[in-house]
């Protein structure tokens, strides 16, 4: 009998204790109040690992984005028109003058600490095969350097050049790069710049934040549990900037350091032009609250978003190419002879600091978030639900004014985004897109090359901090020969 008695007690003590009931409720407020659905057969390690989960939630936040996004059906968008030609400045309109009169412009405002740069490098590079941040990824070049060690040293090659640009002294103003991370590769983005000295950059000016993260949802809001004690998350999309610079209150820093511009680019584009003069004084001449480099559809049916007037008059957005059927993404404008629909988005913008922070609050205060359905880890292993994400041109519908600036494709757009083998975006073809082109600057610069195999398999390497985008060349390539591949630096 004595042995009965003791043993209920046991049981009594050992008997799961409930959830929270402040916590309860405040899920069933959101009907979310599922996620306990395994707490009898956690341990009391994984129950304070759920809840600490869940507290870590902004609810009102996050219900607020669900019920925003699953329920946006609305009236249908306006039909697309192309982009008013007004907007864009190409290639072939600009004169001598006025590329030499942007780009003194550019140099001066950034001697003047007025601009910033932004970069997107939340991914990694699964598609790589690489489970490292992809500003990690060595594209194969003769130098062996990296995604982030070309983007930091074209930085500094900017920074001289701006500091060279004045009639005073050459005093270096430093340009601040913003570098945006995810939960996946923030910790490992940090170790590479530390271990390699920042790439020569003043470690001050380099600042890390990271993006979001959302829950995974099912297709009626409720949230996906990743195991029993953890609700499945994923990053909310490149757009996910604008509130992690309002939540992290760089906006602030930004105002702080007197920067009135911010350049923003994607980390996986091996030619992009950072911090860009030319830009940056063509965008300062034009008055507007945000631009955007854009290169032309390589043929119609090419898979890439492009810009479109949202209805005539409207605003400037960006259209998936699923918007576009077949006979839109062929028609021609016959005055122009190009598509009518040319203009594709490639992620390099500009945006003044005022129409960040206005974009910053409109984006959250609308809580409108793309749905894409997508294989979830789950409990119950892998299942259908929706990721929820913002893209970075989102913004651009809320801008009162935009402009478009063409580059060349084969001068500044050079994805990596497929491992070797793919057809297109590799890591071997954004290496061959750089050696031809630095090969082009040697040419132009009065040197000669020599090769051992095909040049339109190789082609010579140009350290950015001997040339930015060609310049200054002259001294270091004129009359001499260089094989290829190989390096050029001072």
């Amino acid at each position: 009998m004595k042995e009965m008695v003791v043993g209920s007690e046991m049981a009594r003590r050992e008997a799961p204790s409930p959830p929270p009931q402040a916590l309860v409720e405040r899920l069933k407020d959101y009907g979310q109040e599922d996620v306990f659905s395994f707490w009898g057969e956690l341990s009391n390690e994984e129950r304070d690992q759920l809840v600490r989960d869940i507290e870590g939630l902004d609810l009102p936040r996050v219900d607020r984005i669900i019920r925003c996004s699953l329920g946006s059906q609305g009236p249908p968008l306006p039909a697309i028109e192309p982009v008013p030609e007004n907007c864009v400045s190409t290639v072939e309109e600009r004169t001598l003058t006025e590329r030499e009169r942007w780009w003194k412009r550019g140099l001066k405002a950034i001697s003047e600490g007025k601009l910033a740069v932004v970069l997107l490098s939340g991914g990694q590079g699964t598609r790589l095969g690489s489970s490292d941040p992809k500003g990690c990824f060595n594209i194969g070049l003769p130098s062996g350097k990296s995604l982030f060690q070309l983007q930091a040293e074209r930085i500094l090659c900017v920074q001289k050049l701006a500091a060279q640009s004045g009639d005073g002294p050459s005093t270096v103003t430093p340009i601040h790069w913003y570098i945006m991370t995810s939960p996946f590769t923030d910790e490992a983005t940090r170790k590479f710049f530390e271990n390699r000295k920042y790439f020569g950059l003043d470690a001050g000016q380099v600042t890390f934040f990271q993006q979001g993260t959302l829950p995974c949802v099912s297709r009626d809001g409720r949230f996906i549990l990743e195991t029993a004690c953890k609700v499945a998350k994923a990053p909310d999309g490149n757009g996910g900037l604008y509130a992690a610079l309002k939540s992290s209150k760089l906006l602030e820093d930004m105002a702080m350091r007197g920067v009135r511009y911010v350049d923003c680019y994607g980390v996986d584009n091996a030619l992009v032009r950072v911090a860009d003069p030319t830009f940056l004084g063509y965008f300062i001449d034009k008055g507007v609250a945000t631009a955007a480099k854009v290169v032309r559809k390589a043929y119609p049916q090419e898979k890439v978003g492009v810009f479109v007037q949202r209805g005539r008059g409207g605003a400037i957005a960006v259209a998936e190419y699923s918007e576009l059927d077949s006979s839109m993404a062929s028609e021609i404008n016959q005055s122009t002879g190009r598509l009518r629909f040319c203009w594709s988005n490639v992620c390099l913008h500009m945006f003044t600091l005022d129409f960040l922070n206005q974009v910053a609050h409109a984006l959250e205060k609308d809580s409108i978030y793309h749905i894409a359905e997508k294989k979830i880890l789950s409990i119950h292993g892998s299942t259908m639900g929706i990721k929820l994400e913002q893209f970075i041109f989102d913004a651009f519908t809320y801008a009162p004014s935009v402009a478009l600036f063409e580059v060349l494709r084969e001068e500044e757009f050079a994805p990596v985004k497929n491992a070797n083998g793919a057809s297109y975006d590799t890591p071997d073809s954004a290496r061959l897109a750089i050696l031809r082109l630095h090969s082009r600057w040697v040419v132009a610069a009065g040197g000669f090359l020599t090769h051992s195999v095909p040049l339109y398999l190789t082609g010579v390497e140009i350290s950015p901090l001997a040339s930015y985008s060609g310049e200054n060349l002259e001294s270091i390539c004129r009359g001499r020969t260089f094989h290829a591949p190989s390096e050029i630096t001072f």
